[in-house]
């Protein structure tokens, strides 16, 4: 009941991890650890890329920006978690819990597109590699970025305003850690097929579109790989092409487990679980699978600290 009275009729309760109060500074620790380290670790690959002249290429252009993305992902979401159970006050307006529904999708789309774009940019670079200065020419990099950009903004303001137009039931309580579209809709008294059907549509193109992409180059690029008679080049090659594609599972199977079935089928618990992966885990781990495994990566990072001019072994 405590929780019920800080709420007026224009906020909503974001109720997330409150049944276990026991756990409460544990999570805390826990979230805030990934936060920094999520925070910290994708600014130091921006840093490193922006000050090495040897990273100024494709390929580093799109995981930097890449990083920004995940880490104003990691902004729209955590720190409000981190102040709910820090205070005991679960209350979120209901402006402000639209805000935060779009910037979670429209980041959330901008992360799916940017992982296409990497992909196509992989291809190109091992699939085509004469041919690779001419079309990833700095004008289409900075073309297919503002492209990804546009368009993730466009879906998630179409679906915001259609959210803005609903009327919810007495019950304000979210049974989550943020705005999220599912719970949401759960708690919705006015009718939501026209958003249910324009959100499928919405998540077919922005989803499967994408997917395709990213299967499709990496279909292309383990076919050229392996007439490599190198054994030293297929490894580096499968290598790189693994931690890409290791990323993009735990993207996708986390996004269509909760995204891809009917409002009604929806679980808060289980739902509560995989945002956790997808929310905090993924781009806390991106940093490391995508560039402190790459050589070129780590020698920027140590003349970012000025530990030496040679990269570490």
């Amino acid at each position: 009941m405590a929780i019920k009275n800080q709420t007026s009729v224009s906020d909503f309760l974001l109720l997330g991890f409150s049944a276990h109060p026991e756990q409460q500074p544990l999570l805390f620790g826990l979230f805030l650890g990934m936060y920094l380290v999520t925070v910290l670790g994708n600014l130091l690959i921006i840093m490193a890329i922006g000050s090495d002249q040897h990273l100024h290429t494709p390929m580093y252009f799109f995981l930097a920006n890449l990083s920004f993305v995940e880490t104003c992902f990691t902004c729209t979401i955590v720190p409000k978690v981190l102040a709910n159970i820090l205070t005991q006050r679960h209350a979120i307006s209901h402006t402000g819990c639209l805000v935060q529904m779009y910037f979670f999708m429209a980041l959330t789309l901008l992360d799916d597109f940017l992982l296409a774009v990497m992909a196509y940019d992989r291809y190109v670079a091992i699939c085509l590699p004469l041919h690779y200065t001419t079309i990833m020419c700095p004008q289409r990099c900075l073309l297919l970025v503002a492209a990804s950009w546009l368009c993730s903004h466009l879906l998630a303001s179409s679906l915001t305003l259609l959210m803005s137009q609903f009327s919810f039931c007495a019950s304000h309580a979210i049974p989550h850690f943020f705005c999220d579209v599912p719970p949401l809709l759960k708690l919705a008294c006015s009718d939501t097929q026209i958003f249910q059907v324009t959100m499928l549509t919405e998540a077919v193109l922005s989803g499967m579109i994408p997917l395709t992409c990213v299967l499709v180059s990496y279909a292309h690029i383990m076919h050229t790989v392996l007439r490599i008679p190198s054994a030293g080049g297929k490894h580096k090659v499968f290598s790189t092409c693994g931690s890409h594609l290791s990323v993009v599972t735990l993207f996708y199977a986390t996004l269509f487990l909760v995204y891809f079935q009917p409002s009604s089928s929806y679980s808060a618990d289980t739902g509560m679980v995989v945002s956790v992966i997808y929310t905090m885990v993924t781009p806390m781990l991106n940093p490391f699978i995508y560039s402190l495994r790459n050589r070129d990566m780590k020698g920027a990072l140590w003349r970012l600290f000025g530990w030496g001019r040679c990269s570490p072994q």
